[in-house]
């Protein structure tokens, strides 16, 4: 008997929701951001405009301590792989607090505020509760990382690759 327990809970773990998703719901897809000029931007547009190209995807927040730690490292990152597109996506309460963050710390690439937060569509479907998250999207579209928690995760480089 304790052998079939042990089998069935192993079966249970290994089905429950420890899956990483290899492409974006619709939902997430469809949730709306807003650029630095202010214009609104749904993401699978996001997406669209980096087709072919392969993406690490940073979503990180002023007030986040180890987001700002990450920095440097995110630097080093896009000077070691130039090709890729580095997408920033902000969690922070409001759109000044990302911006002047953006200008403080010298951060370069693709910049997004996340207009529905943590709790959007977008934040639901990472499921995350924990920033800095760092995503590495493929040439083909697929999400080849889901979930790193700092930039220093060695699966980082090996996704950019």
């Amino acid at each position: 008997m304790k052998r079939w327990i042990y089998i069935f809970s192993i079966f249970i773990f290994m089905n429950c929701s420890f899956e990483k998703p290899t492409l974006f719901s619709e939902e997430a897809l469809n949730d709306t951001f807003k650029e630095l000029d202010g214009n609104e931007i749904i993401f699978q547009q996001i997406l669209d405009k980096h087709e072919g190209k392969t993406i690490l995807i940073d979503v990180w927040a002023s007030w986040c301590a180890d987001c700002i730690t990450g920095i440097p490292t995110v630097k080093t990152l896009q000077q070691e792989f130039p090709e890729v597109v580095f997408l920033f996506l902000s969690e922070d309460r409001t759109e000044a607090a990302w911006k002047r963050a953006i200008e403080k710390y010298k951060i370069e690439g693709e910049h997004y505020y996340m207009i529905t937060g943590h709790d959007g569509p977008f934040g639901e479907f990472l499921n995350s509760n924990w920033i800095p998250r760092y995503m590495v999207i493929d040439k083909n579209g697929n999400i080849k990382l889901f979930k790193a928690k700092s930039a220093k995760d060695k699966r980082i480089k090996e996704a950019l690759k």
